[in-house]
């Protein structure tokens, strides 16, 4: 089940409702002020949760109206961002897939933690990414094949998210690697870009955060 969750940060509606009408989601989570994106555009999520703190009134009343939502609403003082309960939602509803859009923005300490938050579905196995109209963001700990005719965007950049990812062999990249090791205290990864048909990443030990990104 390909679950999206729509959180209140930066979301480019054009770029939103195309993305939402490729993946197909079966479920929609509508996390606090995510609300505003799927009332404006017609949106009925399956589920609403958050403090509501930032969510418009109007709004929330008249999806309070409609039958048939999921609500789940939380104190704001709590020691859980909304994107974090709504990560723990998806995953409850044995989600194979979770989708993030609105997951970054102008706030870069919820930009990081939403990035260090997709270490919980990759714990399960479960593809999730980060996404915004100029980058789509994963967490890997194994091998990944990408393919160009599939690619997001030009570049392909690597971070470690753990202290240290050993063994990183790029092969298909403009920038080839081989057994090499990245280190939280240099850039060794950015802005690559994928120059064959398929492009393989593999490691051996840590985690590598992939953004996938264009201008």
């Amino acid at each position: 089940m390909k679950t999206l969750i729509i959180n209140g940060g930066t979301i480019e509606d054009a770029f939103a409702l195309s993305y939402i009408e490729r993946v197909k989601p079966d479920c929609i989570l509508a996390a606090d002020r995510g609300m505003e994106f799927c009332y404006r555009n017609q949106i009925k999520p399956d589920v609403i949760l958050g403090d509501y703190d930032s969510a418009d009134k109007t709004i929330l009343e008249a999806f309070r109206r409609q039958s048939g939502i999921e609500w789940h609403q939380y104190q704001p003082e709590k020691d859980y961002t909304d994107s974090e309960i709504a990560i723990g939602k998806a995953m409850e509803r044995n989600s194979s897939e979770i989708h993030i859009l609105g997951g970054t923005g102008t706030r870069l300490d919820h930009v990081l933690g939403n990035i260090q938050l997709l270490m919980q579905p990759l714990a399960k196995d479960i593809p999730c990414f980060l996404i915004d109209s100029h980058n789509r963001i994963r967490l890997l700990k194994e091998r990944a094949v990408l393919q160009k005719s599939q690619q997001f965007g030009k570049y392909v950049s690597l971070l470690p998210l753990t202290t240290e990812v050993t063994g990183v062999t790029l092969t298909g990249m403009k920038y080839p690697l081989q057994d090499a090791a990245f280190t939280s205290d240099n850039t060794l990864g950015v802005s690559n870009e994928i120059a064959a048909d398929e492009a393989v990443i593999d490691l051996k030990n840590g985690i590598l955060i992939m953004i996938e990104s264009r201008d």
